[in-house]
């Protein structure tokens, strides 16, 4: 079945059985590969992308769910890694093995759209990410450091 996906600005026709999850068609269909597949049932969140703002699984979401929305995927932070949120977390060398950090960024993004001067605990409950290198403790400096980026953006 043929529809139509907007992702990071850009509608896209996609034809797909509508319950395929997301990160397929963003990935095989869309041509985006920064989102990661790894666990399979919305546990890890490697596929963490943004769905009208909200982050979302996109390995147990329907692409279907997503006609009609706004999909942001890493790709659509930014061309050249420049988002305040990239920055910081090459300011702290998050990434290990980095297959998570796509997916780690995504909710990073979301807590602090939400959440602009977040607290450890509220990093530790809002990002529920699992990095199987341990980096949390970067993590939590690096959206420290990308909170005060964005405040000195006027975000």
């Amino acid at each position: 079945m043929a529809f139509d996906l907007e992702v990071n600005g850009t509608s896209f026709s996609v034809d797909a059985d509508p319950q395929t999850p997301l990160l397929w068609v963003i990935r095989d269909q869309v041509g985006l590969t920064g989102t990661k597949f790894s666990c399979g049932i919305a546990q890890c969140g490697a596929c963490t992308v943004h769905v009208d703002g909200q982050p979302i699984r996109s390995c147990s979401f329907p692409a279907s769910a997503a006609v009609g929305r706004s999909i942001t995927t890493i790709e659509g932070l930014s061309a050249d890694g420049s988002h305040p949120v990239q920055l910081a977390w090459k300011e702290f060398d998050v990434p290990q093995c980095g297959y998570c950090q796509s997916g780690m960024i995504m909710s990073a993004m979301a807590l602090l759209d939400k959440n602009p001067d977040p607290t450890d605990a509220d990093i530790d409950a809002g990002i529920t990410n699992i990095c199987r290198c341990s980096t949390y403790h970067r993590v939590r400096k690096a959206v420290h450091r990308a909170a005060e980026l964005l405040k000195g953006q006027g975000a």
